[in-house]
């Protein structure tokens, strides 16, 4: 009967999550938006410009659209993971997580699910995307798009773990706006999703560095290459490392007697 309670309460964190989603629609709407802007704007005016070398996962040369595909991906998920920690914030203080905080299931286990929840929506808009990439002649393997599946959860769940770990800091929601400033654009624009480190490098050894080491790239270079059949064993490794410090640091923000739920008086205790 363990099992079952915690199974029935994964499932209805998770089904309450997608319900949410599919009936705002406005929600999937902007979630779109924001990576095709991008496709269809930023990447036409600098197709002429940037030229993308031959490099793996690639075996010709490639159009700029090509390449930040992986990238405009990651951006779905991250966007989604903030997305989520923004609603973890509502819930915590006057929705649903705030009952849920106070009932005998471990925090830990609650974290997990609206973690596997988010990651779950993260998915959906990222294979919505690349429906209209393929529409749009931004093609890959047919195989890649199930090779991508695993690549687009891991991706997912880091970086919805950032963002339960940021929740935990955040008090008031009007304090997203900083996050939106200090962590998501920096995590994007220092990254491989918009350039190859190669040109990074070209411009900034400090670039370059902060950029190879920074934990979203890693998880691009997982979804670029998984998206090409391709495995890339670095940027698994270093997606997975980062979830797991993510989300340790994230169950130890929402530990009643030792987190940063303790200083803030949250989560109902």
């Amino acid at each position: 009967m363990r099992v079952l309670h915690y199974w029935r309460a994964t499932i209805g964190i998770v089904g309450r999550e997608l319900l949410r989603f599919l009936h705002q629609r406005e929600r999937f709407v902007s979630a779109l938006v924001r990576p095709l802007v991008w496709l269809f704007v930023f990447a036409a005016g600098f197709r002429a410009a940037l030229g993308i070398a031959i490099a793996p996962p690639y075996e010709t040369y490639i159009l700029y659209e090509v390449y930040i595909t992986p990238g405009l991906l990651g951006m779905i998920l991250l966007f989604n993971g903030m997305q989520s920690s923004l609603s973890m914030v509502y819930d915590r203080e006057m929705g649903s997580m705030r009952m849920l905080m106070v009932c005998p299931l471990p925090r830990w286990f609650l974290l997990c699910s609206k973690l596997i929840a988010g990651t779950a929506v993260g998915v959906l808009q990222s294979y919505a995307f690349l429906g209209i990439a393929w529409l749009y002649d931004i093609q890959a393997p047919l195989m890649g798009y199930v090779w991508i599946l695993p690549a687009l959860v891991l991706a997912g769940m880091m970086l919805g773990a950032l963002g339960l770990l940021l929740s935990s800091f955040i008090k008031h929601l009007e304090n997203f706006a900083g996050v939106m400033n200090f962590v998501i654009f920096p995590l994007f624009f220092m990254s491989t999703a918009l350039y190859p480190l190669w040109k990074i490098k070209e411009s900034s050894e400090v670039l370059y560095t902060l950029a190879q080491y920074n934990p979203f790239s890693q998880a691009v270079e997982l979804i670029r290459f998984a998206l090409y059949e391709q495995f890339n064993q670095q940027a698994l490794l270093f997606t997975g490392a980062a979830f797991l410090l993510f989300m340790g640091a994230a169950i130890m923000g929402y530990n009643p007697s030792k987190g940063m739920m303790v200083k803030k008086g949250g989560g109902g205790d």
